[in-house]
This record gives structure tokens, C-alpha cells and sequence, in this order.
């Protein structure tokens, strides 16, 4: 990158994961509020195939990014990756990198999350890089009561399983590491697909079929949430606090966000019925929750099929499944106290507003029917 492509008294960042849903919104804070004076992309995915929107697409466009593809599994990919070049050394390495797919074996999130978060780790130890910021989850504990960073751990997805295996390994490469750890809460907001999008889905499935949504067990199970911005904001802003470094911090709205706050969201935005199975019936489904899951599964996409068919959405990425895990009596409810004492908030609650923002974002690619939003 030439010095002429930015302020070189602005520091340089490496995002890691940086095409997909966290790392491209991290990129564009980054250049459109002009910190840095250049920052890396690193993806498998190039920003061609990443189903980029136009501002996104016009981000990565800025002389300011330089986009390397790399495998960060592979130990020498991923020095390679981080190595500085000829620039001024790296600020900041954030690492919004890790296999989020659904339904993979536990080798797989083994390797694509602790195997690649331990060679960045080893990495930026190695180049003495000022500050690592790991995105971990928020799904280290099922509580009704606000969960607290330093409080005991039973984390309850396979995600959450190998995050926390990565927080340890972090632990063991002191003191020659400098490292934040980020615990959100559901993320979501534009070029959301894993998180809070496949509830919209739903939604927009259960108009096309005239039916109501029902949902397990009851409005009051626990879901907090936070807005991919104010994910952004915090990774840049911790990134440079001296008294952030070897902490961790959950990074959770105001809201207290449950199911039924949610569903509630999801059934204005397409005018449908919601309701719920209850304890009782959802307990019964807890015994084989594989099966439930494959289910319903079958039934959205068989029915977001169809919706694709009638629209002529021929490309889209969207897809509305869940895993089981997600599926279980397990309440995600996070203490946010720490992270604002460092920072406030922008977006204190979800709104439909910020949810239609989601959709009509991926309307405008012709990857979501605007028609189901009329």
C-alpha cells in the first residue's frame, strides 16, 4: 500500500474474517470515520463472492484497504497474513475470523475456530502487535440473572465450547501477548445472516404461508442483543485502553431482549400471529430436540424455497435454519456494566426500524422479496 493512500500518523489495523458480517461493518467504521491510515482484509471469501452491499462495496474500494486472501488454519497462511510488509507495523489485529456455519462436526468448529484463533494468537505474540482483539460468545452461561465476565463458566453451544477454549489459550501465551476478549450478546444489524436474520426469515415465511409463527417454550426465555455498530465501536475503542488489555468484556445492549420482545418485532414487521408451545410440549421436544430442529428445518426451507421460486431470487445466501443447540431452554443474558464504564452505547435496543434496515438492505441485492415487506 502506497503512503500516499492515507494519514500515516493513523495507526494500521488487520481485520481477520474481514468480508464476513462483523469484519465488513468493522472495515467500513473503520474508513468511513477515517482512523486509520490502512487497513488489511483477510478472507478466504474475496469481497467479489461476499455478497457485499453498494456502501460496503465502495469501502473496500478505498485505497485505504488492501485485501489478502489467506487460510488462517495453516499456520505459514497465516503468518503470511499478518506479516507487515513494508508498512508501518500493525495497531491493532482484530479477529472477527471462526467457522459459523450450522450444523458442522465438532473437528471442523475445532479447527476453524481454536486452531485459527491460536495461530493468530501465537502470531501477534510474535510481532509483538499492541493489541489482539478476539471476538468470543456471549453464550459462555444460561442464567436469568445478568452474567458477569469474571463469573463461572458452562458455555452451551459448540461455538461457545471452542471460544472458551481459545480464551485459555490466549491466557497461556502471557505476558508476550497484549489481547482484549469481546463477549456479544445476538448480534445483528445490515449483512446480519446467522443471527437475528433467520428469525426475519421466519417471519416472512410464516406470511407467505398464512399461518401463525409458534415458537418453544415461552416469551420470557432470554436473548440479548446488541447491534453490530456498537461491536464495532467497542473493538476499536477497547483496542487502545491500557487497563482493556488482558480483559474480557460482554458487549450487550440496554434492551434485555427476550423471545417475546422479539417475536414481537418479527410479527409487526410482517403483520402475522405469533404464539408459543410452552414448557410442557417443549420439554417433550427437548428429548429429541435433533429431530424438532430437522423438522422445522424441513418446513422453512421447503416454504423459503418456494418464496425464492415465486420471486425470482436466484443467488441468495439466505437461508432459514437453525441448530438444535439454539433450540434448547438456554437463556442468553449478559452484564454489560464492565463495557460501559469504558464506552456508551449508540443503539440501546433492537427496533423494528433496525430490523426492516436488515431486510430492505438485502432486498435492494434482490437476495430478500421486497414484495413480503409491502
Amino acid at each position: 500500500m502506497s503512503d500516499s493512500a492515507g494519514d500515516n500518523s493513523k495507526p494500521r489495523a488487520v481485520v481477520l474474517g474481514g468480508c464476513g458480517f462483523i469484519g465488513r461493518n468493522l472495515v467500513e467504521y473503520l474508513v468511513v470515520n477515517d482512523l486509520v491510515s490502512g487497513v488489511r482484509v483477510v478472507d478466504k471469501t474475496p469481497p467479489q463472492l461476499a455478497f457485499l452491499n453498494p456502501a460496503h462495496t465502495k469501502v473496500f474500494e478505498d485505497p485505504r484497504v488492501e485485501y489478502k486472501s489467506a487460510n488462517l488454519i495453516n499456520p505459514a497462511s497465516c503468518a503470511s497474513a499478518l506479516d507487515p510488509g513494508d508498512g508501518a507495523p500493525w495497531a491493532i489485529v482484530a479477529n472477527c475470523a471462526g467457522e459459523t456455519r450450522v450444523g458442522q462436526t465438532e473437528a471442523v468448529y475445532a479447527e476453524g475456530i481454536v486452531t485459527l484463533s491460536t495461530n493468530v494468537a501465537k502470531q501477534c505474540a510474535k510481532l509483538k502487535v499492541p493489541r489482539l482483539v478476539e471476538i468470543s460468545s456471549g453464550h459462555m452461561y444460561s442464567s436469568d440473572k445478568p452474567h458477569k465476565e469474571d463469573d463461572p463458566i458452562d458455555p452451551w453451544t459448540v461455538e461457545a465450547r471452542m471460544k472458551s477454549k481459545v480464551e485459555q489459550e490466549l491466557k497461556k501465551l502471557e505476558p508476550e501477548l497484549n489481547y482484549t476478549i469481546l463477549r456479544p450478546a445476538i448480534v445483528y444489524g445490515i449483512a446480519d445472516r446467522r443471527s437475528l436474520t433467520p428469525r426475519l426469515l421466519y417471519g416472512g415465511i410464516y406470511k407467505h404461508l398464512g399461518e401463525t409463527m409458534k415458537l418453544l417454550w415461552t416469551a420470557d426465555l432470554k436473548m440479548n442483543t446488541v447491534h453490530v455498530r456498537d461491536v464495532c465501536r467497542a473493538i476499536w475503542t477497547l483496542a487502545f485502553k491500557p487497563e482493556a488489555n488482558k480483559q474480557i468484556y460482554n458487549v450487550v445492549d440496554d434492551a434485555n431482549s427476550t423471545q417475546g420482545s422479539l417475536a414481537e418485532l418479527v410479527s409487526n414487521i410482517f403483520k402475522i400471529n405469533h404464539d408459543y408451545y410452552g414448557t410442557a410440549i417443549s420439554t417433550l421436544a427437548k428429548n429429541d430436540i435433533a429431530s424438532v430442529a430437522e423438522e422445522a428445518n424441513d418446513k422453512h426451507l421447503t416454504a423459503w424455497a418456494d418464496i425464492c421460486r415465486k420471486y425470482s431470487l436466484a443467488h441468495t445466501p439466505l437461508e432459514p435454519s437453525a441448530g438444535a443447540e439454539l433450540l434448547l431452554n438456554k437463556r442468553l443474558c449478559l452484564d454489560g456494566a464492565r463495557l460501559r464504564a469504558a464506552m456508551p452505547l449508540d443503539v440501546p435496543a433492537p427496533t423494528e426500524h433496525k430490523l426492516v434496515q436488515v431486510l430492505e438492505d438485502y432486498a435492494s441485492m434482490n437476495l430478500f422479496p421486497k414484495e413480503l415487506l409491502l
